[in-house]
């Protein structure tokens, strides 16, 4: 029986998943594509877990996929960098049953190191990427998606954007059908990549590709809506089909393409013909344009909107209103953004009161030591008044960087700044554990930080190997880190408890100056979990406070200073007592 329900872009997806028969799901959390696998877990007739990275997740999903049942793994952008090994060979393999991969790209970077677009990754690796545009389509899309991927033998990317995750539209679910699994068929031409099989498997993926743009030419997923003005044509796709309609109303002619690769050929010329002119609208890079460019059309498209950051309907509406013809086409007006007269205070993301990483970072700051970063809320470490971190690059990078970072020392005078880098626990065992046993194998005097807040804190407190905890909040295994790091060859492995300022200042200090590789464990609770029990908040004594600001050097945000000196915030501060730890005076005092 079907029903119909306001839905979130992602757990519209998880419906359609599962309404198609998904059977097996393993994904990395991370934003904007985290509540697709979240919502999947709820269905405990269905396998899903958490997996330490998107390679390991889509390997997971080929090998349910080669078992003979529906499969699934969810990722964003950067995520597909990392799963961009198996992905690549998938295409020449194919699949068993449908594999369907999530990639959930962010425009304008709200939880991200770059915004990359990811359709081409569907481009390079010759599979068929789907995108859709509200909630509606992210529950047909997926549906859609295994249906390509068994007809055409290939994993599908379907493409999401942080607009259309976490937007509500109506949805109509049809409930779930039944699953056949397939019987298992060996075929080693088909699945075993060595060189002389991958050979005869190329051209397959170009017929492939041929036999896709022939689909993608009458798709119901690709539309060709005319309306009454035709001295203009609009393509597009995702959210900014979206934006047009808000903007140009029901009468511009507009090609929707929801088939995102392969591109249509004759469908675009059919409406190239069909109007005057042509503008491509479309986030991030000019995929759409150069097709159509190539296909001998002229158009218009990134001469007129940018290249970076999300798009709007004030900015498509902006821009069109500059355009000749747009105005005739015009059937509604687009909703202005509200002017406020009073200027709005800026918000800069910082750690919450109570953090675990906040000690160790005063820490390193206050012992000027050259911090190499990593990804995760720990990222934050970064910004003022701590400002204890000198770069990040991508999951796992700060032990790698480092690694390279100390070995470059000898080859100039160098200077005689201490290094060290931190990485969380979860991105430890995404990619940071590999760079370990790279510099234990190769030598160097690295001192390694794990802040292990025992939770992946980043996407919203999932679990990961270390925390003994699966999805479903069930007992499953345990990573022990100080094991690892002993097995690994490190004899120098300590645990320090962050809240501890003493205990951090003799680790770093002594563990910087050792002249072998060496593994600190700061090991304390994200201060958010539930399971994580609050003490008393402080408050500042006025006859003891100085107003010297102390406290203030760990940015803590329950902590304020007015003209009668400190204020603590009893709302927001959970009683850690590192602030106290600053004071001289005794000032901060735990509540009677």
């Amino acid at each position: 029986m079907s029903k119909k329900q306001l839905m979130l872009g992602n757990d519209a997806v998880a419906q359609g998943l599962y309404d198609a028969g998904v059977c097996v799901a393993s994904s990395y959390p991370g934003t904007p594509s985290t509540e697709v696998t979240e919502t999947l877990a709820e269905f405990r007739d269905i396998y899903t877990e958490w997996a330490p990275n998107e390679k390991v997740a889509f390997e997971v999903a080929f090998g349910a996929s080669l078992g003979g049942v529906r499969s699934f793994c969810a990722m964003k952008h950067v995520g597909l960098n990392v799963a961009a090994d198996p992905l690549f060979t998938m295409s020449y393999t194919g699949v068993g049953a449908g594999l369907v991969v999530v990639v959930a790209d962010d425009p304008g970077m709200h939880s991200s190191q770059n915004e990359q677009d990811s359709r081409h990754y569907a481009i390079a690796s010759k599979v068929p990427m789907l995108e859709p545009s509200d909630s509606r389509e992210c529950y047909e899309y997926a549906k859609a998606a295994f249906e390509i991927s068994e007809r055409f033998d290939t994993p599908v990317l379907l493409r999401l954007c942080t607009r259309v995750s976490h937007s509500q539209s109506l949805v109509e679910t049809t409930g779930r059908g039944a699953v056949t699994p397939k019987m298992y068929a060996r075929d080693l031409a088909k699945y075993v990549m060595m060189p002389g099989n991958a050979k005869r498997r190329h051209p397959i993926v170009e017929n492939r590709t041929r036999a896709l743009i022939e689909y993608a030419e009458t798709s119901p997923l690709n539309s060709l809506e005319l309306g009454e003005c035709r001295e203009l044509g609009i393509i597009c796709s995702g959210t900014a089909y979206q934006y047009v309609r808000e903007v140009l109303g029901e009468g511009a002619s507009v090609l929707k393409l929801g088939l995102v690769n392969p591109l249509p050929e004759k469908l675009i010329r059919d409406f190239a013909d069909a109007v005057d002119s042509l503008i491509v609208i479309e986030e991030l890079d000019p995929v759409i344009e150069n097709h159509v460019k190539t296909l001998g059309i002229e158009c218009h498209g990134k001469d007129m909107f940018p290249l970076c950051d999300e798009f709007s309907q004030n900015l498509v509406a902006r821009i069109l209103d500059s355009a000749p013809h747009t105005g005739s086409m015009r059937t509604s007006t687009p909703t202005d953004i509200v002017a406020i007269d009073a200027p709005i205070p800026a918000r800069p993301p910082v750690m919450c009161a109570g953090c675990p990483h906040r000690g160790m970072f005063y820490t390193l700051s206050k012992n000027k030591v050259r911090v190499f970063g990593d990804i995760g809320c720990y990222t934050l470490g970064a910004a003022a008044p701590l400002a204890a971190i000198d770069t990040t690059l991508c999951m796992g990078a700060s032990v790698t960087t480092l690694h390279g970072y100390t070995h470059a020392q000898a080859f100039g005078d160098g200077d005689d700044v201490k290094t060290a880098c931190v990485i969380g626990d979860s991105t430890f065992m995404h990619s940071g554990v590999t760079g370990l046993i790279n510099t234990a194998y190769n030598g160097g005097a690295s001192t390694v930080i794990i802040l292990d807040n025992s939770i992946t804190g980043m996407t919203g407190h999932q679990q990961n190997p270390t925390t003994g905890l699966d999805i479903h909040g069930d007992p499953a295994g345990k990573i022990d880190l100080e094991a690892l790091c002993r097995a690994i060859g490190i004899t120098r492995v300590r645990v320090v408890d962050p809240y501890n300022l003493a205990e951090c200042e003799a680790a770093v200090t002594e563990e910087t100056a050792a002249d072998e590789l060496s593994v600190i464990i700061s090991r304390r609770p994200c201060a958010l979990l539930k399971t994580v029990k609050a003490k008393p908040p402080l408050t500042v004594n006025a006859e003891k406070c100085v107003k010297c600001k102390a406290c203030m050097k760990i940015g803590c945000p329950a902590i304020s200073m007015t003209d009668d000196g400190a204020v603590i915030d009893d709302t927001l501060c959970v009683g850690c007592g590192v602030c106290a730890q600053l004071c001289k005076f005794g000032a901060l005092e735990v509540q009677a």
